[in-house]
Parts: C-alpha cells; sequence; structure tokens
C-alpha cells in the first residue's frame, strides 16, 4: 500500500500578493504549485489536497454585495459562499493538476468533493472573529465599510493593509472523510475540505449551515487524523516558520519537537489568522499519532530538511 499525504494549500498557492485575481493569474499559481507535487507522487505518495480561500470568498461576498445594492438580488450567507469556491477552486486545481501530471506521463484520477464540516455552533470563535477574507485595504477604506456593514476588521500582521475577519470555529467532524480514505488508498488523489469546509451544525440530526470560514489547516489536520496519512503537509508563502518574526533575534525554526512549538504557540509568537493556525493544526495532527508534520513553500516539498518539521 503507497504512503499517503494530505497536503494544505495555503493562498500564495492561488493568489498572490499584487495580482488582480484573474483567472489567468489563479490558474498559473496553481499550475506552478502543481509542480511541486510531482516529487511525491514519484515518491509513491497517495495525495488528498485541501486549500485556503481566505482572498476569493471574500471576494465573492463582495460580489454578492454588489448584486444587492445594484441590482437587488439576495445576498447569500458566507456558508453558500464557501460552496462556490470550493467548487470554483476545486476546479482549478484538478484542471491544473490533470495538466502537470500529463506533462509528465502521470496517469492519476484526480475528483473535487465539496465537503461539509461539523462545527459547534456555540463556539466562542462567533464572539471573537478572527478569519480573514476579502481583498486588503487601507484604514480609511476599512473603516468606512465597517461603519457601512457591521464588519469587522484587522491589520494584518505584515503591516500589507486591513482585511475583514470573520468566525473561524473549530471543526469537529468530517461526514465524508470515509469515502475520501477508499477513494485516495485507491490511487485517486482527493481535493476536499476546500476553505476548511461548508460550516455546519447538528440540530436535532439535521446539518444546518452557519456563517462562518474554517481554518482549512485545522481541516485538513482533522482529516489527516482521520485517514491515518503518514505526511501533513501545510504549504505557506514562507520556507520555515519563525519566532520572532519581523523583529530582533528573528529565529527560523527547522526541526522542531512537539512540546517546544507547544511552547512556542502558548508565549503568543504565532499570529493569529496566520502562522498559529498552521502551527495548530500540526500539533494536533502530532498529538493525535501523526508523525510527519511540515511547515513550508511549495518549492521545498521533496528536498531533504525542508521546512518546518515538528515531530512528536
Amino acid at each position: 500500500m503507497n504512503k499517503l499525504s494530505v497536503i494544505a494549500f495555503g493562498g500564495n498557492a492561488l493568489l498572490r500578493s499584487g495580482q488582480e485575481g484573474t483567472i489567468d493569474e489563479q490558474e498559473q499559481n496553481v499550475y506552478d504549485t502543481c509542480q511541486h507535487l510531482v516529487p511525491l507522487i514519484k515518491e509513491g505518495y497517495d495525495l488528498v489536497i485541501g486549500h485556503g480561500n481566505g482572498p476569493q470568498v471574500g471576494n465573492v461576498l463582495l460580489q454578492h454585495e454588489a448584486g444587492h445594492q445594484i441590482y437587488g438580488l439576495p445576498k447569500q450567507p458566507i456558508d453558500f459562499c464557501v460552496a462556490e469556491t470550493q467548487g470554483s477552486i476545486g476546479f482549478m486545481i484538478e484542471q491544473q493538476l490533470r495538466n502537470v501530471l500529463a506533462g509528465h506521463g502521470i496517469q492519476r484520477n484526480i475528483v473535487t468533493l465539496v465537503t461539509q464540516v461539523v462545527v459547534d455552533k456555540e463556539d466562542p470563535a462567533f464572539k471573537n472573529p478572527t478569519k480573514p477574507v476579502g481583498p486588503f485595504y487601507s484604514k480609511e477604506e476599512a473603516d468606512k465599510m465597517s461603519a457601512e456593514n457591521q464588519w469587522v476588521f484587522h491589520e494584518d500582521p505584515r503591516k500589507r493593509g486591513w482585511r475583514r475577519v470573520v468566525a473561524s470555529p473549530r471543526p469537529l467532524d468530517i461526514p465524508n472523510w470515509e469515502a475520501v480514505e477508499k477513494l485516495a488508498r485507491t490511487g485517486t488523489i482527493v481535493i476536499t475540505v476546500g476553505g476548511g469546509g461548508i460550516p455546519a451544525y447538528i440540530d436535532g440530526g439535521k446539518m444546518v449551515g452557519i456563517d462562518a470560514v474554517i481554518d482549512k489547516d485545522l481541516a485538513s489536520s482533522l482529516l489527516a487524523n482521520k485517514i491515518k496519512a503518514d505526511k501533513f503537509c501545510i504549504l505557506t508563502d514562507v520556507p520555515n516558520v519563525f519566532i520572532n518574526f519581523h523583529k530582533p533575534g528573528e529565529k527560523k525554526l527547522e526541526r522542531v519537537s512537539l512540546e517546544e512549538i507547544s511552547r512556542h504557540l502558548a508565549d503568543g509568537q504565532f499570529t493569529e489568522g496566520s502562522m498559529a493556525p498552521k502551527v495548530r493544526a500540526c500539533i494536533q495532527f502530532v498529538e493525535n499519532g501523526g508523525k510527519d508534520a511540515i511547515i513550508t513553500e511549495a518549492e521545498q516539498l521533496g528536498k531533504p530538511e525542508a521546512g518546518t518539521v515538528i515531530l512528536p
């Protein structure tokens, strides 16, 4: 049986700083990222791919807002918009990965699953939104939209501007994880839990959508544990995790124990809505039996000593 890897694509795999977000830009970004999956496939890994949707779902929300204001069209809730972006981003990844594999003479089935993820409707995250969505704005623009729409904005930790933030409850269950594992174990590449999954809660045995964007790294980590993945990779726009990031005494972390990285997290070394959820997702994976959790950029995949590796 092949080894199994769950890979969480960060926003940089889809849309990069300074880009407009055209389909040509996004498809090229996805194509470039998928090229870096080929070494894992050649090493004998079966793949499950999760992905973010922060910029895209924020843009879809703005599109609904504009359609409502200009044409009177009904606005749709965030969970509906997450479903929209799961389908559109999954389509891009599936198509461009097929193109990459064809160029390498590799034949694999690829399937995108629109996936709900169960959360607790009483999760305290609903009272403390931290998940960035949409584009960056100036302080003046953010203040104006906040007053008009009662939205919450936070400044980006890297001083790139202000972004809207929404609730990001902890994922509790992935109802179709067994189907994901069955497909993946037969060699099908599965794209799932896109954007962290469509947020839903259980009410009297029924699933009900709720306004939130689940962190894709935590959802991918939960999935990786459920399907007993051998490797869990989070792809971001930096090669390693750092402590004292952009401060005096900045230090790159390479191979780090679960105890040490947990201490850094507790000390507030990692920003919520940025690196903290990635670190927390890797801790979750290792604490629940995972052995190989890596945070790095796509270009480092498959290289010896790549990225920040969190060990038991």
